[in-house]
């Protein structure tokens, strides 16, 4: 079979690696991927994010199987208009995709159906913003309503700071997606990525990773879209994660099949785990990245079936994954800058590949005019590694970074030093 792959960052490398490990897959076609993908098949300049382009492209390839990695495309009705194509299409609809493209949207539907997550107010003004704040104890959490790639949260330390941050971003920091806010309390606890499936009748449990969103060590500096992940997570256990799914993954599938929106694709739930159990931070519609890359390097059953079973509503029929019992840990390698501003077109020198249980995947990367690896996005490589615990893991992944030629990255150091 023929899979079209949407996307090209870490996320769709690491995707792509594990889908074309499938005996049922004969060819990758990626838009526009990137030059790890080229390694696994052929890749198209097509922009992930021009939804057009990509349905015409699918009209031309004639796909068995269309898997969207970004959040743009499928906020926008990719998913929609190819099922009307009868393309088969893994992600969800427009509507469903509603519950990452909206944080208030997320918010009201938990209060609807008695999802547990924060106490929160949606505000557009200044005015309400600061009634509301007045209500909460510092620090302050302040989110964009919309697509923000993964930086339009601000956690505020003061009043003053959360005052000053509302102002920017209803002012347009991020654009019209912080037009709306959604402010709630700050949440204690320990934080988890939790991933499940769905055909938007049956669920099934994934597994959860642990992202690392601060620029620097230490979790200091903004949010990012992911410096590193691990799993597995030691707080995630066999019980935590059946409360996980019973309490906010389950209700939510149910609450959004009641609402006439039913969720098709992956479930990428945020989570907050304190002392009274799981509490909703935020929803995803898609894999995480970088989480996505110890995902698959853990996944030891066939992904393929997985996404079809989605995409056709046969997940009920189809069997459970099995998963490595071995840490893995993802570092990622980024430019200097990122995430504010920072150059592209610097060179990358990469070590041959060679060694057991490492993998690195392509983030932003591209070939220039003499056919030099260069860089060409913020988050630039994602070295993966296993290891017999997350420290191990981690370790592996480092001594693969040493050997990466890139004076102009820089890469967090204590990915999974807190376990």
């Amino acid at each position: 079979m023929k899979v079209l792959l949407i996307g090209g960052g870490g996320r769709e490398h690491a995707l792509g690696w594990k889908i074309m490990q499938s005996p049922l897959v004969t060819e990758l076609v990626s838009a526009p991927g990137n030059p790890g993908l080229t390694t696994l098949g052929r890749c198209v300049s097509v922009s992930a994010e021009n939804v057009a382009a990509l349905v015409r492209l699918a009209i031309k390839e004639a796909p068995d199987l269309v898997v969207v990695g970004p959040e743009v495309a499928l906020a926008e009705g990719l998913v929609d208009q190819l099922q009307a194509l009868n393309i088969a299409v893994f992600g969800p609809s427009a509507a469903a995709a509603q519950l990452e493209s909206s944080k208030a949207f997320t918010k009201e539907l938990c209060a609807r159906h008695n999802i547990p997550t924060a106490r929160h107010r949606t505000v557009q003004t200044m005015a309400d913003a600061k009634v509301f704040l007045r209500t909460l104890a510092a620090p302050f959490v302040l989110k964009a309503d919309g697509l923000a790639a993964g930086k339009g949260v601000v956690i505020a330390q003061d009043m003053d700071e959360a005052v000053a941050a509302a102002q920017d971003m209803l002012d347009g920091q991020f654009g019209a997606a912080s037009q709306t806010l959604v402010i709630e309390e700050f949440m204690h606890g320990l934080e988890a990525s939790f991933f499940a499936l769905s055909d938007g009748e049956a669920v099934m449990p994934l597994i959860a990773a642990q992202d690392h969103k601060r620029a620097f060590d230490g979790d200091l500096g903004p949010n990012t879209g992911g410096m590193g992940a691990f799993s597995p997570v030691p707080h995630v256990d066999e019980f935590m994660a059946k409360r996980i799914m019973d309490e906010i993954i389950i209700p939510t599938i149910a609450a959004m099949r009641e609402e006439g929106r039913p969720f098709t694709g992956v479930l990428f739930a945020g989570l907050m785990i304190g002392t009274d159990g799981p509490k909703l931070i935020e929803y995803n519609v898609r894999f995480g990245d970088p989480e996505c890359q110890v995902l698959v390097m853990r996944l030891q059953s066939d992904l393929v079936p997985l996404l079809l079973a989605c995409a056709n509503g046969k997940l009920a029929q189809t069997l459970a994954p099995d998963w490595d019992k071995q840490a893995c840990t993802t570092v990622v390698m980024a430019a200097k800058g990122y995430p504010g501003a920072y150059k592209k077109g610097l060179s990358l020198g990469l070590p041959e590949p060679g060694t057991d249980g490492v993998q690195m995947f392509h983030a932003g990367t591209t070939l220039d005019e003499d056919g030099n690896l260069v860089s060409a996005g913020g988050r630039v490589l994602a070295i993966t590694a296993f290891g017999t615990s997350v420290g191990d893991a981690a370790a592996n992944a480092y001594r693969q970074c040493e050997q990466i030629e890139f004076d102009g990255g820089f890469y967090r150091k204590d990915i999974g030093a807190k376990v």
